[in-house]
């Protein structure tokens, strides 16, 4: 095996355990974790999510029920969606309580969970996947002002770190992570696009929720998990994407 392509799987392997270890410290999202290992006969979430018996569980919230394409729902949930059922964490949470009571007429035949703290947990860690406007409350700031410059208020990155010379190849293998969120033609639905950005700004975005400047969780959390070289990296890429 060519010895690019082993530091490149090293590196993809360090990025995941990096996120594992941060996922792990928040007490909540690690029981929502151990939760949903009773969901995922029929569900899956996160980067390579498919539909299976169940629907993939991506971007749920603030999505009207029984709407989302490529999967065939039940016409109870259907309808319910219809008549205004919206998922948001109080809605998820009664449905899980009791499927069958909370839409009469579903075919999901979960039967309910009934301990309060086992759902809390368990729609905290489905909420993760689920980055939007109620996830990201200060998506409109992270995007540079139009005419490049990084937001004022962004610690200066040092000129070692700037200096890094981004390899496109590499970032745009690790870009998959950042396009679940970032729409890669640029459309901004309530999550900012980072396609052109100038690289100097991704980078110096990127290293203050790196260095918890910005508060996002979400993002303070990918951040955290990239090496200089890795956000080098993806600046570059993204800087030219199409």
């Amino acid at each position: 095996m060519p010895r690019s392509l082993v530091l490149l799987m090293l590196a993809s392997v360090a990025q995941c355990a990096a996120l594992s270890a941060s996922h792990a410290r928040d007490p909540v999202i690690e029981r929502g974790a151990e939760v949903f290992a009773m969901c995922q006969a029929c569900h899956e979430v996160g980067l390579k999510a498919r539909h299976r018996v169940g629907p993939l569980l991506n971007d749920i919230f603030g999505r009207r029920a029984g709407t989302l394409d490529g999967y065939r729902y039940s016409r109870a949930l259907a309808d319910a969606g219809q008549n205004g059922l919206v998922w948001t964490e109080q809605a998820l949470a009664r449905f899980i309580e009791a499927p069958k009571k909370a839409v009469a007429g579903t075919k999901m035949a979960f039967p309910g969970l009934q301990d309060a703290g086992d759902r809390a947990a368990l729609v905290a860690f489905i909420r993760q996947f689920s980055p939007g406007p109620g996830n990201i409350p200060e998506a409109p700031p992270t995007a540079p002002p139009r005419g490049g410059d990084a937001a004022d208020d962004d610690p200066p990155v040092p000129a070692r770190i700037l200096a890094i010379e981004g390899d496109r190849d590499y970032g745009a293998y690790l870009a998959s992570e950042c396009l679940t969120c970032h729409q890669a033609s640029g459309a901004d639905k309530g999550i900012p696009s980072i396609t052109r950005w100038p690289a100097e700004d991704f980078v110096r975005v990127v290293h203050a929720y790196k260095n918890k400047t910005r508060e996002n969780p979400v993002m303070q959390l990918i951040a955290a998990s990239l090496s200089d070289e890795q956000i080098a990296a993806l600046a570059a890429y993204f800087e030219a994407a199409d």
